[in-house]
């Protein structure tokens, strides 16, 4: 019987090219999603509407729970808000576009990756096949057929390697019996038949090596692919984003498992005809970024070992397809250390994406917050459904979360952890629903490693008595910061001045961050325009009290240092049962900041009566209800008015904002600050 192999019709004998992309073809032609077709921003909440109560927190849904409220099937109906990245997710995933997404974690980026695989069409799927290849066994040949046919073509191989098996057996046995019946009967030679036929055997034996070596290696598989393929490769490291070969110790012989065997996929290859997903993208080493910049260029990229110590390193396959969707994700630093002809690439044959942070607060996104709670719910698979006061605490959070007046928050991964935490906490006490009070309890529970640290703090200078909240102080000032992004400490300030040895100056000290020196800086030209002395005669020193590692970065603590410094120069003394924070112009405009509603409520913790806010972040407070009675808010647009507020004493400190007065100019009524970019994190 001869050693070819006779199956050959069964599988292709050339690389089936995928489609030219400079052919007269247009990705667009494909009408698997009808243009058409609405955008996931169009899906309305299946569920009935009272359009008189659309001003309530649930946008007028008539539903007494979740379990009310229908969720869609298609994963990019379920995005919640990011109107723009989804409707750039439909045109791409249609066009065949590469992705980049930058924004801050949480905000829907992997989900939209997700959806995309489920838009791509599932019937130009294709399987790969490695053979072994006779001329040279270290480059291996590849072959793709349509998806579902590569299993076929494998059994097809491996039941004419057993036919032949089972041949060469039975003549093998067949020998053995004429050798060892001559030997014994007609030779007389016992030992030497048996040595004989133990050499037969194991010549056979090796000779099959060979044969099972004609069985290809089923590389990609997608016969039970139900969508386009999506490969996740955030971190992969080399092998597994590029494919490997394995190493063999055993090389030559005959003991050596061939080298189409060896070959492992990676995800840009599992990726072929779908989504390849590649979070914090700055992380992939440059070399790697480098061979992805050639797989998307190319389409196609050869498997080698990535260990140059192993004998995968000899082996290199012939290209095998690379067909895939990209879409690069990270924050804002992610540009900075990705390779610029990467980016290059992705954004001369795709989009770039800028993930919102907030979506206005209407009626219609308020009920989709209900519907996006219903998809966590259905999701987790154990939670109670939440009831209509646990849905308007949930969506309460979403507005405080959001930081702005009129905005609910888009950082869903944070908000589906609420959700989680309630319906566990519900789900412990055997309740049919989710609760108010247990959405409440959840919030207790859930606070960030930062709020943890904040509410210790806090305790901690109770008890040692480091909070100043009663009488009046020269050059002390409470001031107020932000740890991580959601929760606010105490930051004492305190300003002395003395008479300098040599020129005069500011000395801070504090570990001061870029920011926040200029802000001192901008700080010491209100002084010097303010005080009747020669302060090029004085230091002025100031220091943050307890900044900790970190130390200051931001410029929220700029009225708070005017403030501490005017009082140190006047010898006025500031009431201790004030806290204040915003940022200051070098003309005394008190300017917005960052987090002022974490900082209010970390002032009332501590237990200051007022606390000053710039008047432009006056919207952007959202306090919880326990706080509202504990402190008076006073939010001001001008130092002078800080001022005004915080200094004892009323005539000598109406001397003092008089002449702040004269000097800088009124205080503005119109609100300060508004245009001037994205407030302060600190």
């Amino acid at each position: 019987m001869s050693n070819d192999t006779d199956t050959d019709d069964a599988f292709p004998t050339e690389h089936d090219p995928d489609p030219d992309p400079g052919s007269n073809s247009e990705p667009g032609d494909d009408e698997s999603i009808p243009l058409g077709e609405e955008l996931g921003s169009d899906v309305e909440i299946e569920a009935e509407i009272d359009e008189d109560a659309e001003d309530g927190l649930l946008g007028g849904l008539t539903i007494e729970s979740t379990a009310d409220i229908e969720i869609p099937d298609r994963l990019v109906d379920q995005v919640i808000g990011q109107d723009h990245a989804r409707d750039v997710v439909m045109k791409a995933a249609k066009q065949r576009r590469h992705v980049m997404m930058i924004g801050t974690p949480g905000t829907g980026k992997s989900m939209l990756a997700k959806a995309m695989s489920q838009l791509l069409p599932k019937e130009d799927l294709q399987d790969v096949l490695v053979y072994h290849n006779p001329d040279d066994g270290n480059e291996p040949k590849v072959r793709t057929v349509p998806g579902g046919k590569g299993q076929q073509i494998i059994e097809a191989h491996k039941e004419e390697a057993q036919k032949r098996n089972q041949m060469r057996q039975f003549l093998m046995w067949i020998i053995i019996a004429i050798v060892l019946g001559y030997s014994f009967l007609i030779a007389g030679q016992i030992l030497l038949g048996g040595v004989l036929a133990v050499l037969i055997y194991l010549a056979f034996k090796y000779s099959s090596r060979s044969t099972d070596a004609m069985i290809p290696n089923l590389l990609i598989d997608s016969s039970d692919t139900q969508t386009a393929p999506f490969k996740d490769a955030t971190g992969a490291h080399a092998g597994a984003l590029l494919g490997d070969v394995r190493h063999d110790p055993f090389q030559s012989g005959g003991m050596e498992t061939p080298s189409h065997d060896r070959v492992e996929s990676g995800a840009i290859h599992e990726a072929n005809k779908g989504v390849l997903f590649i979070d914090e993208i700055n992380t992939l080493d440059i070399r790697s970024q480098q061979k992805l910049m050639t797989a998307i260029q190319e389409g196609e990229f050869s498997i080698t070992g990535q260990s140059e110590r192993s004998s995968g390193a000899m082996v290199q396959t012939e290209p095998v397809p690379t067909d895939f969707i990209m879409i690069a994700a990270g924050n804002l630093d992610a540009m900075e250390n990705m390779h610029p002809a990467l980016r290059n690439r992705v954004k001369g044959y795709g989009y770039e994406v800028y993930m919102d942070d907030t979506i206005e607060d209407d009626p219609e996104m308020r009920r989709k917050y209900a519907r996006f709670v219903a998809q966590e719910v259905d999701k987790d698979g154990r939670l109670p459904h939440f009831t209509r006061e646990a849905l308007e605490e949930m969506i309460l959070e979403a507005r405080r979360r959001a930081g702005r007046k009129g905005h609910l928050t888009l950082e869903m991964r944070s908000l589906g952890g609420l959700v989680r935490v309630a319906g566990d906490i519900a789900r412990a006490e055997d309740k049919e629903f989710t609760e108010r009070e247990d959405v409440l309890q959840a919030k207790r529970r859930s606070r960030s490693i930062e709020q943890q640290l904040a509410d210790n703090y806090i305790e901690r200078r109770k008890d040692y008595e480091l909070s100043v909240s009663q009488g009046d102080v020269v050059g002390r000032v409470n001031g107020l910061a932000v740890m991580g992004d959601d929760s606010g400490i105490v930051l004492p300030v305190m300003a002395e001045v003395t008479p300098s040895q040599g020129p005069g100056g500011v000395i801070a000290t504090g570990k001061l961050q870029e920011i926040a020196e200029e802000a001192v800086q901008n700080v010491s030209a209100i002084i010097k325009k303010f005080s009747d002395e020669n302060i090029s005669e004085k230091d002025i020193h100031i220091q943050f009290v307890q900044t900790g590692q970190q130390g200051v970065d931001g410029d929220s603590a700029s009225i708070t240092v005017a403030a501490a410094v005017i009082s140190a120069l006047e010898n006025a003394p500031v009431k201790q049962n004030v806290a204040m924070t915003g940022s200051l112009s070098v003309r005394g405009d008190v300017l917005p900041v960052g987090g002022v509603t974490h900082k209010i409520e970390a002032a009332a913790k501590t237990g200051y009566d007022k606390v000053i806010i710039p008047k432009a972040n006056e919207q952007d407070v959202m306090i919880e209800d326990e706080y509202e009675d504990m402190i008076e808010i006073v939010p001001v647009s001008h130092i002078s008015e800080v001022l005004e507020v915080a200094l004892a004493g009323e005539g000598e400190a109406d001397g003092l904002v008089d002449r702040l007065k004269s000097i800088t100019g009124q205080a503005l009524e119109r609100q300060v600050g508004q245009g001037t970019g994205s407030p302060s994190p600190q």
